[in-house]
């Protein structure tokens, strides 16, 4: 495949930010003295655009911030600006709808199974509070609740008879 073919990237280096342009330039380039003059005379016409945009950039920048400052708009409102404009942006996006239906599909599907799993729990546990195990249980507790009240009784009233009984010899 050759060099200039279309759609195929370049192999030959290309100057990073900052690099000088001339290191690049094979050794075996050679320039005449017209050439390279022209070329420091554009090279010196490029610099000074892009110091020219720097400034303008700059004072863009500052009367982007007198406008803000006017308006009274601080970095946080900002911020919450951006991260709403973003979060609009993302639920916007298609793979967010289907990931966002798939998601309350699936929250559908679960809240049906904990019902149905809750209805099976409430069956089970009727089943066992009429089984006979559990009634004969209930019985005897029951049983020991009332005898425990039929005890309290006894000892309540035998208490009040033990102080009328003393607060009677008291009095003879």
């Amino acid at each position: 495949m050759e060099r200039g073919e279309p759609g195929l990237l370049r192999t030959d280096p290309v100057p990073e930010a900052g690099e000088d342009a001339a290191a690049t330039i094979n050794a075996t380039e050679t320039l005449s003295e017209e050439e390279q003059e022209e070329l420091r005379r554009e090279l010196a016409k490029v610099e000074e655009e892009i110091q020219t945009l720097s400034q303008v950039l700059a004072a863009k920048e500052k009367h982007l911030a007198e406008i803000k400052r006017k308006l009274g708009i601080n970095s946080l409102q900002e911020l919450k600006q951006n991260i709403a404009k973003g979060w609009q942006d993302v639920t916007a996006t298609p793979v967010y709808k289907r990931t966002s239906e798939t998601l309350s599909q699936a929250g559908q599907k679960a809240s049906a199974a904990f019902a149905s799993v809750g209805s099976v729990i409430t069956k089970k546990l009727e089943d066992v509070k009429n089984s006979p195990t559990f009634k004969s249980f209930e019985e005897k507790v029951e049983n020991l609740k009332a005898s425990r009240e039929v005890n309290r009784v006894f000892v309540l009233y035998s208490l009040v008879w033990v102080n009328y009984s003393n607060h009677y010899l008291f009095l003879k």
